[in-house]
């Protein structure tokens, strides 16, 4: 039985959001959140709160155990993007394109061997 987390729409680009979530994929959620605490950049903290939501759904829509659950699935997504306007010389525009991200956990528990 697997629980999910998701959050789309976010202005995190996806390339940095992806070496972040290749840190925690298939750990324990304890040594992820450990993990995540320790790391300076923008995404760690918003996988961290997705992930923790999974968790949280976990525990209380399926009744799971919080010290066997895992990362078994944590996908990172591009969104398109939105786009700006900034003016050049002479009448032009160049377009800057901020990238969007969308974030999809899932926790399962651990099986015993």
């Amino acid at each position: 039985m697997e629980a999910f987390a998701k959050l789309e729409h976010i202005r995190l680009s996806p390339f940095k959001t992806r070496l972040v979530a290749d840190l925690i994929r298939g750990k324990n959620i304890d040594q992820a959140v450990a993990i995540l605490d320790s790391l300076p950049n923008r995404p760690a903290v918003t996988i961290k709160k997705v992930m923790l939501s999974a968790a949280a759904n976990a525990e209380n829509n399926f009744k799971m155990n919080r010290d066997t659950l895992y990362v078994s699935k944590i996908l990172i997504d591009g969104q398109g993007g939105v786009k700006r306007v900034s003016p050049r010389g002479m009448g032009r525009a160049d377009i800057i394109r901020k990238p969007l991200s969308r974030i999809y956990i899932c926790v399962a528990e651990k099986e015993e061997a």
